[in-house]
């Protein structure tokens, strides 16, 4: 049997999620170790993005997309042993967030954390932040490139 349990907060009011839902983060994120429990959550029917709630604390939510999404050139490369902490033998069975950061009222100078992605194993729902070790990637990539913006 799936248990739930009731949780009030900020963004959603109350939810109830199944225990096979919730991604657990093994490490929690960059700068937030002790949220390691997070409920995603569609932001829209047709919406690429999703709502990562936090069940640590009820007033934390951050919107996350797949990055191909927007960059689909994106490789992030994540090493062997990051995935081996959260279970995948290769990154084919799980799925890549990036946070996503959107100044207010200005949704054109959208941003993407490419360098420290959430791995997620889609399997055993085991997740982690992975932070490159590498220039490739920045951490406020442009969602909207210069010329596509040109181009519309």
């Amino acid at each position: 049997m799936t248990e739930t349990k009731t949780f009030t907060t900020a963004r959603f009011g109350d939810i109830e999620p199944r225990n096979g839902d919730i991604i657990q983060l093994d490490q929690g994120l960059v700068g937030l170790p002790g949220l390691t429990r997070f409920l995603p959550i569609p932001h829209g029917q047709d919406s690429p993005f999703v709502w990562l709630q936090s069940l640590d604390d009820p007033a934390f939510a951050f919107l996350v997309v797949d990055p191909s999404v927007f960059v689909p050139e994106y490789d992030p490369g994540i090493p062997a042993h990051d995935a081996a902490k959260i279970g995948l033998d290769t990154v084919d069975s799980a799925i890549v967030y990036t946070v996503v950061t959107i100044p207010q009222g200005r949704p054109d100078e959208m941003t993407l954390n490419l360098a420290g992605p959430i791995l997620v194993n889609l399997e055993t729902r085991q997740a982690r932040q992975v932070v490159l070790d590498t220039d490739e990637w920045a951490v406020k990539h442009p969602a909207f490139r210069q010329d596509q913006e040109a181009a519309a």
